[in-house]
């Protein structure tokens, strides 16, 4: 019985006494990670919007002068070179009136200088020679205007373009309000659409715009924003952009709808892999390094980019170009903990797989 009593807390002893330490990692000892240096970019933002198209140069001919039509020389569709002969109309009586004022020019300036021969003799009075100078001058100025008068029975092409379809056939009387055809120079179009008022400032001349047309299958073409509106529209809140587009291959029209992409440039921002980004209690944070330590920063989110993410630093100083931050290795930190950093990885977050494995054993 007294063996037994003593015994007891003998056993007691041995089962309370405590185990044999094991294997932990020193206190000194830095972790291994991996980090990738800091570098700025710009937020990027898409706009879309719905855009007019017009031409170049686009007009409605008319005729000067009412007259009888004696020749439609051009097609509907048809391009033409600046200069050519669309209409005629009947021009006889202008072609003699030409004729006779080129006559009396001819002979006022015959009396002029058969006058101004005979005034140094003075057979001349200097009154006579003055009245010759006079009639010649009219006559100069009556040719002038036969000569106007018989360019206005012919319409021409005042620039290059094509031209649109005519009701005028030969035969056919016109007036000054009477539409001839439409000329459109669609070398290139202009393509106008609004952009919101809060992009004021931040769409310039110059930028760059992708245009396309309703259907799926067709593909973008490029254009340079060239004219900005001077004001905002108090009802819509909108400013007109106007964004010039080459047509040399001719398969855009005026007058079509296109679908407008802009790609704007924003602030510059510090721009990391997303992997990089954990969330705590109090919101998204990143690892820094800082004098081989593991320093725990809170940051917002400005913008997702393919994979990277654009943010902004909760610490003033922080996440400034070349600064590291830890993308591998993060479920082992806590701050202040010292770090071993790796090799900095590109800036689409790939790691080779030898580093990789390397960082796993250490």
């Amino acid at each position: 019985m007294h063996r037994l009593v003593i015994l007891l807390p003998l056993l007691l002893s041995v089962a309370c006494a405590p185990s044999a330490p094991q294997a932990q990692r020193p206190a000194s000892q830095a972790v291994k990670v991996l980090v990738a240096p800091i570098e700025l970019s710009r937020e990027r933002m898409q706009v879309e919007a719905v855009g007019t198209s017009q031409a170049l140069q686009s007009i409605t001919l008319y005729s000067a002068v009412a007259g009888e039509v004696v020749k439609v020389a051009f097609h509907a569709g048809e391009f033409v070179p600046a200069g050519a002969v669309l209409v005629e109309l009947d021009h006889r009586d202008e072609a003699l009136a030409v004729e006779l004022a080129t006559v009396r020019l001819r002979e006022a300036d015959s009396l002029y200088e058969r006058y101004q021969r005979s005034a140094g003799t003075g057979a001349t009075l200097p009154t006579t020679l003055e009245a010759a100078l006079t009639a010649l001058e009219t006559a100069r100025i009556d040719l002038g205007r036969a000569r106007l008068a018989l360019e206005d029975r012919t319409i021409q092409a005042p620039f290059a373009g094509y031209v649109g379809i005519t009701e005028i056939d030969t035969g056919d009387r016109v007036r000054p309000d009477t539409v001839i055809a439409t000329l459109d120079d669609r070398s290139g179009l202009l393509v106008s659409f609004e952009l919101p008022e809060l992009l004021v400032g931040r769409v310039q001349k110059g930028d760059t715009v992708l245009i396309n047309t309703w259907n799926m299958q067709s593909t973008a073409v490029a254009g340079k924003i060239i004219e900005l509106g001077a004001r905002v529209d108090p009802l819509t809140r909108t400013f007109v952009v106007r964004a010039q587009v080459d047509n040399s291959q001719d398969q855009l029209r005026p007058g079509m709808s296109f679908r407008v992409k802009l790609d704007l440039e924003g602030l510059p921002y510090p721009v990391m892999s997303e992997i990089a980004l954990q969330w705590g209690a109090e919101g998204a944070f990143v690892w820094a390094v800082e004098d081989g330590k593991a320093v725990q920063v809170p940051v917002s989110i400005i913008q997702r980019q393919q994979g990277q993410v654009l943010v902004k630093s909760g610490k003033s100083g922080m996440l400034a170009p070349g600064q590291l931050v830890v993308v591998e290795g993060l479920q082992r930190l806590r701050p202040g903990i010292a770090v071993a950093p790796d090799r900095a990885i590109a800036r689409d977050g790939v790691k080779p797989a030898a580093d990789t494995e390397q960082l796993k054993q250490g």
